[in-house]
Formats: C-alpha cells, sequence, structure tokens
C-alpha cells in the first residue's frame, strides 16, 4: 500500500445536515471514485433512504459503512485537523486557503491521524460557528452569479 492511499484512509467526508437522502448518494459515489470511503453524516433529514443507493450507483459500501452522529462536535472528535469548505470569503480566526493548498494540507495531516472535510448543507453552507470548529478554511471558487 502506498503512503497516499494510506493517508486517504484517513480522511473523513462529514455532510452537516444533508436535506436530501440523494445528495448523500451523490457524495459516495464522488467519494469512492476519488478513493475516499469514510462518509460521516450529522443530523440527516432522511437516512438511511433508497434515493442515496440509488445515486450512489455502485458506491453502497461507503453508504453502508456511513456513520451518522447528532453534532458536529461528534463528527470530529478524534480528529487531528478539519478543513470546512465554503464558497463565501469568510472571516475566520483560523487559516483560510485555496481549496487546492488545503487538499495538500490535509493529506500532509493524515500521516498524523484523522482528518474531516467538512461540508454544509445545501441551501447555506456551513454556518460561521461550524466554520470556527475547523482548523482551515478553503475557499472554492465558484459562479458568483449563481
Amino acid at each position: 500500500m502506498t503512503p497516499g492511499l494510506d493517508r486517504l484512509r484517513a480522511v473523513h467526508v462529514v455532510l452537516v445536515a444533508p436535506s436530501h437522502p440523494g445528495n448523500i448518494g451523490a457524495a459516495a459515489r464522488a467519494m469512492l471514485t476519488m478513493g475516499l470511503e469514510r462518509l460521516v453524516l450529522v443530523d440527516p433529514r432522511k437516512y438511511p433512504d433508497p434515493d442515496a443507493a440509488a445515486l450512489a450507483s455502485g458506491a453502497t459500501a461507503v453508504l453502508d459503512g456511513a456513520r451518522v452522529v447528532a453534532t458536529l462536535d461528534q463528527a470530529l472528535a478524534g480528529c487531528v485537523l478539519a478543513v470546512g469548505l465554503t464558497v463565501r470569503p469568510r472571516e475566520f480566526a483560523g487559516r483560510v486557503l485555496a481549496v487546492r493548498e488545503a487538499a495538500a494540507q490535509a493529506i500532509a495531516h493524515a500521516a498524523h491521524g484523522d482528518v474531516a472535510v467538512v461540508f454544509g448543507t445545501e441551501m447555506s453552507g456551513l454556518s460561521n460557528a461550524e466554520l470556527a470548529r475547523c482548523g482551515i478554511v478553503a475557499t472554492i471558487p465558484a459562479n458568483p452569479g449563481y
């Protein structure tokens, strides 16, 4: 096993309060495509659900292994780093990095323990309080008109 693959095993994808089970399945599919298998769901509105399995499109092993927790603090317990993703520029006490630089930091920290990559709700993303729980905030360039 190469060191890079070992480090990917330390990465958790955390979805905070996902509202549509199809998005959970789509995330599982994207995760498996990238070699990620550890999914944590914080207070999902509806899970498990057939829509999640349908949109996982063969990545049901990721869904089967998903951990469901009530709070973001539970999702981050034991992690050496949490990276919160946002499209919006934020005033933040921690480090704000471009997404590629944040990814490099996440993989570097994964050599020392679990790393969480945290996504917010479909409608509003992560709140300021949720971002404050993350050691790094990664900004994602996106279409400003959408």
